[in-house]
């Protein structure tokens, strides 16, 4: 491998851990900032009310940077193999990127309802974005299916299916249990901490800041 092609491959590697750590970080940083900043302003229900918190800055700033990595993430182009309603990496990595962006422009808590519908949409088609790559990009690969490859793939699988789960069960709550007590626990900011950690957990991995990472898928 030539000295370019090894930095290449260096920097690929980095900006998956970067993609990676940002999603990891956004809850903690958020909760922590806020219980140590302004305690008054108590845990927020989602992590995107933290939007008109002291951590409003916080949230806004992490998820461009999350949104910039992805949209220059380039990915691989459509496998020939691949069923054509697929999306290829770069598209996912576009429309991600899109996304995470419009999620920090359209804040939630806004008082106008177009801009509110356009977050929820938004935050849906992020986490199920970021669920495509565990599930489907992830666990392509070039070549041999070496016993570390088949390891990761079975963590990006459970990264994925993780972050569907928690989909669905935020819609459950939003549905079902938005006025009872179950409220009082805060289980939307929870589950969307959870499908990040998954999020992170995979781009950790796919970046080799997490074993096992002997192989090139």
């Amino acid at each position: 491998m030539s000295e370019n092609s090894e930095t290449h491959v260096r920097s690929y590697l980095a900006l998956r851990k970067a993609i990676g750590v940002l999603g990891i970080s956004l809850p903690i940083i958020l909760a922590l900032g806020v219980a140590l900043l302004a305690p008054d302003e108590g845990w927020q229900p989602t992590i995107s009310d933290y939007v008109d918190t002291v951590m409003g800055g916080t949230f806004v700033g992490i998820l461009f940077a999350i949104g910039v990595f992805l949209y220059f993430y380039i990915g691989y182009d459509q496998d020939p193999d691949q069923p054509r309603f697929l999306p290829s990496d770069r598209i996912a990595s576009n429309l991600g990127g899109l996304f995470a962006i419009a999620v920090a422009l359209f804040p939630t808590t806004s008082s106008v309802g177009f801009v509110q519908g356009v977050h929820v949409v938004s935050a849906t088609l992020l986490f199920l974005t970021l669920a495509y790559f565990a599930l489907w990009q992830f666990t392509k690969t070039s070549g041999e299916m070496t016993p570390e490859k088949l390891m990761r793939n079975r963590i990006y699988r459970v990264c994925g299916i993780t972050i569907l789960v928690c989909i669905a069960l935020i819609g459950i709550h939003g549905w079902l249990l938005r006025d009872t007590g179950v409220a009082d626990v805060k289980p939307v900011f929870w589950l969307e901490s959870i499908a990040l950690w998954a999020f992170g957990i995979a781009w950790l991995v796919k970046g080799e800041g997490l074993p096992p990472v002997n192989d090139k898928g």
